[in-house]
């Protein structure tokens, strides 16, 4: 059977490479390409089974409950996610009996990075992620890093592993980056680079570094895809793709 789909934000960077990868699939068929100020009605979905939303954080939760209200099922690429707006997405799925996947990456790499980094992690008494993009990237840190953060963290406690150990006094210029949930992250945005994050884990003698790069928009299609032929009759919000990757 065919999957109808929409891609919102179609013009932008991400959305552009969507469209064609959409176009590309034999079970897929593009019936929508929505932009700003494109209303985010039934009428303008033509039809879609599944909208794929690429858009820019500070409007991609509104967009969200627009199509989940508008009787689509929807997959989202857009990052900056906090869970206050992920429960307003999970309470609207419900309400109407839709299905939505919130990524923080779609690279199937990335996705089993943070697999491995979850598993690694209470193995070894330090732990610090890193994460490099382009400077055209509007939010820091990254989603994916957000995610692999709180995912070691949640690794270590229910192992009763003790933070990181770090005899900083002062950082008055905040070199030792940013801290969630107990775990550094670092932030590199820099020209030439594309998608890329570290986590390096280490104990007495001995490192274990878990890098995934992101050459290409391309690299994301396949988690976007898979995506797009799993949401629908899931019911629900699904964060990320481990469970459909079976992880």
């Amino acid at each position: 059977m065919t999957i109808r789909v929409a891609v919102v934000g179609a013009s932008g960077r991400m959305g552009v490479t969507v469209c064609k990868a959409v176009d590309d699939a034999a079970d897929m068929e593009l019936v929508a390409r929505l932009d700003v100020g494109d209303a985010l009605s039934a009428e303008a979905l033509a039809g879609a089974d599944v909208a794929v939303e690429f858009t820019v954080p500070s409007a991609t939760e509104g967009n969200v409950l627009a199509l989940l209200d508008a009787g689509v099922d929807v997959v989202v690429g857009t990052t900056g996610w906090t869970p206050q707006a992920l429960d307003h997405v999970r309470e609207r799925t419900q309400k109407t009996g839709r299905s939505a996947i919130i990524a923080p990456n779609y690279a199937l790499s990335a996705v089993l990075l943070m697999s491995f980094a979850q598993k690694a992690a209470p193995y070894f008494e330090s732990v610090e992620v890193v994460e490099m993009h382009h400077p055209d990237k509007v939010d820091a840190p990254s989603g994916t890093a957000a995610t692999t953060a709180r995912r070691i963290a949640t690794s270590r406690a229910q192992a009763g592993v003790a933070q990181s150990p770090d005899a900083t006094q002062t950082d008055e210029l905040g070199a030792r980056g940013a801290m969630i949930d107990g775990v550094h992250v670092h932030a590199v945005r820099l020209r030439g680079l594309n998608a890329h994050e570290e986590v390096l884990l280490g104990n007495v003698g001995e490192q274990l570094l878990l890098r995934q790069d992101s050459f290409d928009r391309g690299s994301f299609m396949p988690g976007v895809l898979l995506a797009v032929r799993s949401v629908q009759g899931r019911g629900g919000l699904t964060y990320g793709l481990d469970e459909i990757m079976g992880l």
